[in-house]
């Protein structure tokens, strides 16, 4: 008998403890492929012998249109389950295979899979029995999981008289080698016990333990049932009593213990009905596959409760019912270990940052309406927002040290909020973290609390710039894998011609940027072979003399590094010619992601996180300011944005050189590493929002403007964000080539009329602005709400 306590170490899989505010579910259709079966199990009522006249099969049609209507019901995984091995027992099964081309079961139901797969968005979790290594392997490139119940370790229970006699499938050290190949293979795998066919608690524990041991040696367990017995009528044990219910939670409880607080433990709640709240106090974290469109077809006679009232049940315990797909999100944050190739590229494709499903359609960039309820509406300021104060006895909330320099003193600034029953510690990864997994009511209440804030800070007034954006060239002689816009010297059939526009056309659009109401231009660019930081100081001089009272508010971290190289320069003296020659602030982008981690995989050439923030340090103590910016939403997680926001905030209390923070989505239609199946459909909706949101938090009061990008939002995801934290709008562009060039289909400008009107429609009051956040002139004013159409931009140059 192995030994009954919790692992000591932990198993490969470097995975988050369960989350004790979260249940989740997958949102299926069950595909019966076959209920044949040559296993014959006293208690079972699934496998049925083949009829004349009937198909042993289910057809390729057959199979579709169950997927098809799941797919249109908003399901995510397509379950295959089916009886093991029938060709081996029944002449009709090995026939119709014969006549499917198919020789054996497995083969065709790797078939099935593959067509699931091309004709629809769902996603293949197959539960066919015992399989070799062979077939296993084959199926990983089909599927998203696999599984087998190991049920029982009991030998005995395989004897005459006993419920798997004449069942030589069921044997625990066939099934047990089924989980071990599974580890070497690395397929996220589903197994689990049933209860009360006969075995003792000891039995169970056993069984518990052999799960165990193969996890900590593989880390591929993605969730274990425990699945109680129910009595069905013709069978061999249709006279012996269910399980119990308190039996059921007890070997819960106990799996909990012996598997530890990152397994995933489930037990069906059609099985437990109006009990089934008790599974979660038991310890379950998650509720199976639940399906709205088919059937239980292996309890038929228990049907699955709807899924509303399962988020009822789980509110009652304190817990968001979250949708999760076939492979549990550990597993599908580390795709490229776990999957196929292509299994990997839909797993991240359908995930969203923490590896659940995806709540709705909308991606940034998409003309798609943002679905999550209460969202858009002006709130109220009743969400109880309050400082936790600190042992030092620190400012409040809405107060702001700094120093003679305009730095903030980060000894006397708050960082830990109490939200409703919730204390946030911004301070932290890990708290910040927590803020950004909010969901449901609790994502309501950090966006009205941001809300609150911003109020307080700011006000209502909504501000935003007329500027002219000019990216003087797209040739690039780094790799940034997500950016769609720069390319090489010789890509010109990537997402059109590479161009290098001439100083006479820069010149040009700043100065009509000027005559239509402009306060400022903005500039940059891909760092071009052939570019020196001569380049940059010449288009200063264009730029001044096309409009000599005009903001320039140019050049990346990246653009100033390569800038001070090729004149063999430090940064600092860089920067002080480039002020000399007019650059009066710089851009916040560059940034991505502040975590070498994440540069690692997207801009492995380009600045690092230390590189990007020290550039942006010289800036601000020679006196210029900045932006700051986030993108996010490709394959970093939210632990990332964690560290982005604290590396940003540090800086802050340092300098005070950033005028906003300003979330960038990923705008994946034309990213390379989308094509290349290596990213998500950017953030969600919820996540997208959320990130206005906490950063309001957690940048308080250091940063106190929050600027919503429109290009990537669009109007009704800015009205989101702007009764979420946000209190900027940012600028009318003008012209926008970089997101326009991944695929956004919200545009090129925002006249000040329609930005006017836009702010307005979100309730709030405004104002236009000067980069730096002083009021613009009436003529300034005048002229952009006035401004001529804009003539065609000229010849850009190849080169």
């Amino acid at each position: 008998m192995r030994t009954h306590a919790a692992p000591d170490t932990c198993a490969p899989l470097a995975a988050a403890p369960v989350s004790a505010r979260v249940v989740s579910y997958s949102r299926k259709v069950f595909i019966p492929l076959t209920r044949a079966c040559r296993d014959i199990c006293s208690y079972c009522t699934f496998a049925q012998a083949p009829q004349p006249g009937k198909s042993v099969y289910l057809g390729a049609d057959e199979v579709l249109a169950i997927a098809r209507a799941g797919e249109a019901a908003g399901c995510t995984e397509a379950l295959f389950t089916l009886g093991d091995k029938p060709e081996l027992r029944y002449k009709a099964a090995r026939e119709e295979l014969a006549a499917l081309g198919c020789a054996t079961t497995i083969e065709y139901l790797h078939a099935m899979c593959a067509l699931v797969l091309k004709q629809t968005t769902l996603l293949p979790h197959v539960n066919p029995g015992v399989m070799t290594r062979e077939e296993m392997a084959k199926l990983r490139e089909v599927s998203a999981s696999q599984g087998i119940m190991l049920e029982s370790t009991a030998e005995r229970l395989c004897a005459k008289g006993e419920p798997h006699y004449g069942s030589p499938d069921k044997q625990p050290t066939v099934r047990l080698e089924v989980l071990r190949l599974a580890g070497e293979l690395k397929i996220p795998f589903t197994t689990g016990i049933l209860i009360g066919i006969g075995e003792t608690r000891d039995e169970r524990v056993d069984a518990l333990n052999a799960i165990r041991d193969l996890h900590q040696r593989y880390g591929h367990i993605q969730e274990v049932i425990i699945q109680n017995f129910r009595a069905k009528p013709d069978t061999r044990m249709a006279d012996v009593p269910h399980a119990e219910h308190e039996d059921l939670l007890w070997t819960i409880s106990t799996a909990r213990e012996i598997l530890g607080v990152e397994m995933n433990i489930q037990a069906p709640p059609n099985l437990s009905g109006d009990n089934c709240g008790d599974l979660i106090d038991a310890g379950i974290n998650d509720w199976g596959g639940v399906s709205p469109v088919t059937p239980d077809h292996v309890n038929p006679e228990a049907p699955w409760p709807a899924i509303d009232k399962l988020h009822e049940i789980s509110a009652a315990r304190g817990r968001v019912l979250v949708a999760r797909l076939p492979s549990y999100p550990a597993y599908v944050l580390d795709a490229s270990r776990w999957h196929a190739p292509r299994m990997a590229t839909r797993l991240m494709r359908a995930s969203d940052s923490e590896g659940f499903a995806r709540e709705d359609a909308w991606s940034p960039g998409l003309a798609v309406a943002i679905s999550l309820p209460g969202l858009g509406a002006s709130r109220a300021s009743s969400t109880a927002l309050s400082p936790v104060p600190s042992p030092a006895g620190g400012r409040g909330a809405g107060e702001r040290a700094t120093t003679a320099r305009g730095a903030v003193d980060p000894a006397k600034t708050t960082k830990k909020y109490s939200i409703k029953s919730n204390t946030y510690d911004l301070s932290s990864e890990v708290g910040i973290t927590r803020a950004f997994a909010a969901r449901e009511t609790e994502f309501e209440e950090i966006c009205a609390a941001a809300n609150d804030l911003r109020q307080q800070t700011v006000g209502d007034t909504v501000r935003y710039v007329v500027n002219r954006n000019l990216n003087y060239t797209n040739i690039c002689a780094y790799r940034c894998t997500f950016c769609a816009f720069s390319k090489g010297t010789h890509s010109a059939s990537l997402r059109g011609e590479p161009y290098d526009i001439p100083l006479e056309e820069i010149e040009r659009r700043i100065a009509e940027a000027w005559a239509r109401g402009a306060t400022e231009v903005c500039m940059q660019g891909g760092i071009h072979p052939r570019y020196t930081g001569n380049t940059y100081l010449e288009i200063l001089r264009v730029a001044k003399s096309a409009a000599p009272n005009i903001h320039v508010h140019a050049f990346t971290p990246l653009e100033v590094t390569h800038g001070a190289q090729t004149l063999n320069i430090s940064v600092r003296e860089f920067l002080s010619r480039l002020i000399d020659a007019g650059l009066s602030s710089l851009p916040g982008t560059a940034a991505e992601i502040l975590d070498d981690e994440v540069r690692q995989v997207i801009c492995a050439d380009k600045v690092t996180t230390d590189e990007w923030l020290n550039v942006m340090q010289t800036a601000h103590e020679l006196g210029l300011r900045s932006t700051a910016t986030i993108m996010f939403g490709h394959m970093e997680q939210p632990k990332h944005w964690a560290r982005h926001l604290l590396r940003i905030r540090a800086l802050q209390e340092k300098t005070g050189g950033f005028t906003e923070f300003i979330p960038l989505p990923f705008v994946h239609m034309g990213a390379p590493m989308y094509v290349q199946g290596r990213a998500r459909r950017g953030p969600t909706s919820r996540e997208a929002i959320l990130m206005h949101a906490v950063a309001r938090l957690a940048l308080h009061p250091v940063i106190r403007n929050i600027q919503v990008s429109w290009v990537k939002m669009g109007e009704p995801g800015v009205n989101a964000c702007l009764n979420a934290g946000a209190n900027d709008a940012g600028g009318t562009l003008m012209n926008e080539s970089i997101s326009r060039a991944a695929g956004t289909q919200h545009g090129q400008e925002m006249p000040p009329a329609r930005m006017e009107a836009m702010i307005r429609a979100a309730g709030r009051v405004p104002q236009q602005r000067t980069t730096l956040y002083a009021d613009v002139s009436d003529e300034r004013h005048a002229a952009g709400l006035n401004a001529a159409p804009l003539e065609s931009t000229r010849t850009q140059v190849a080169a």
